[in-house]
């Protein structure tokens, strides 16, 4: 069975305010083009087709366009719902449109009650695990814990326990949208931290043939039967290294696995530009990024004359500005955003609590009550929007 595995579609999304929609509507086509030209057997989308709960009605006739498609090209989709979806919005109608060939799992209860497709060698079972909030699913999984990996384990228990009960030639493969131990995250992934911990082992997911992974918008290998397709697109300047693709899978007779990459198609190259300004409008070198979308650190020690003006008569696409001055850390100078780079609001919450003392720090006790109000808070805010 051939599997095109696809994931955060992000439909609606923008990129530092400039629409992505003609970008996500040539990647549809090509996704539609790539099933008809690699003869796929089946669509994967490991969630976050949307970019919000509530999106856009462009981005919902996106959707609807290209699900009508491979509906008529009689090619069966599987897709769950992520961490930026209304799971229940997006499951308005699934029995209805299941009938058409597209399956949608949006419900954590459901879990493993699978999609079975058939090829030349027998069935293959596709489950579906939405996007796993631990405090809104424990209870249904009855899970001890609320944390990612005691959820996602109570899931694929329910997936094995239904698997043994299947034909001993039964291939299997699972769709998650999760953050997977040894998986590389970007700026761009909507923080999913439960408990001071986001992700989970790999090994949660033993016992099935192909893992088909979402959240992560790299594409990458976490093992040879774990991967993520990664975003089409890159939403973030985090994401210039990308090389954004799609995962052709063959699953064999046997249950062994081939992987190929296909390439999306690039909108426009990404740019990370970094040195003082005379410097980066001077260097010749810089004129292969005149056509790529910028983001430009400058660290000239005083802020230059219209910086923004300046840069866009070279770069026409910059998009973003970041002025980083060339200072000592500990130069009174270093602004306040500069000192607070890549530190989570737990070690920032640690630390003022440790200045208003006067140097005296957090406890184990007072650091699990700030880390039990960070979690109240994203889950409360998770909640309402899926509400909204």
């Amino acid at each position: 069975m051939r599997i095109l595995h696809t994931s955060d579609w992000h439909l609606g999304r923008s990129f530092h305010r400039v629409s992505l929609h003609e970008a996500q509507a040539a990647y549809l086509d090509h996704l539609v083009a790539t099933v008809r030209d690699q003869e796929v057997d089946v669509v994967l989308v490991a969630g976050d087709v949307y970019d919000r709960a509530v999106p856009p009605l462009s981005a919902v006739e996106l959707f609807d366009d290209a699900l009508h498609r491979l509906a008529a090209d009689g090619v069966p989709t599987v897709m769950i719902s992520g961490n930026h979806d209304s799971a229940r919005r997006l499951g308005v109608g699934a029995g209805l449109i299941g009938r058409a060939g597209i399956h949608l799992r949006t419900d954590p209860a459901r879990c493993a009650t699978p999609v079975v497709l058939p090829d030349a060698h027998g069935d293959v079972a596709f489950y579906g695990l939405p996007y796993l909030e631990p405090a809104l699913v424990k209870d249904v999984f009855k899970a001890e814990r609320a944390g990612h990996e005691a959820v996602l384990t109570a899931a694929m228990d329910r997936v094995r326990a239904d698997l043994a009960g299947r034909p001993a030639t039964t291939r299997s493969v699972v769709l998650a949208h999760a953050f997977v131990a040894g998986g590389e995250p970007s700026d761009s992934e909507r923080d999913i931290t439960v408990g001071g911990v986001a992700a989970v082992p790999a090994g949660v997911f033993d016992g099935v043939d192909y893992v088909a992974l979402g959240h992560l918008h790299g594409c990458q290998t976490v093992t040879e039967r774990v991967r993520y397709s990664g975003s089409p697109l890159a939403y973030s300047f985090s994401e210039a290294a990308h090389r954004k693709t799609m995962w052709l899978i063959d699953l064999d007779a046997t249950g062994a696995i081939a992987a190929e990459r296909v390439d999306c198609p690039v909108p426009r190259p990404l740019a990370r530009l970094r040195g003082r300004l005379d410097a980066l409008l001077d260097d010749p070198a810089l004129d292969r990024h005149q056509h790529s979308w910028v983001e430009a650190t400058l660290t000239d020690p005083v802020r230059p004359s219209e910086p923004m003006a300046r840069l866009t008569e070279r770069f026409p696409h910059t998009l973003s500005l970041v002025l980083e001055p060339d200072r000592a850390p500990d130069d009174p100078h270093t602004s306040y955003a500069q000192r607070l780079r890549g530190r989570d609001d737990q070690s920032i919450a640690e630390d003022f609590v440790a200045h208003v003392r006067g140097g005296y720090g957090t406890d184990e006790q007072e650091r699990s009550v700030l880390r039990s109000a960070f979690d109240h808070v994203r889950v409360d805010e998770t909640v309402r929007e899926v509400h909204r």
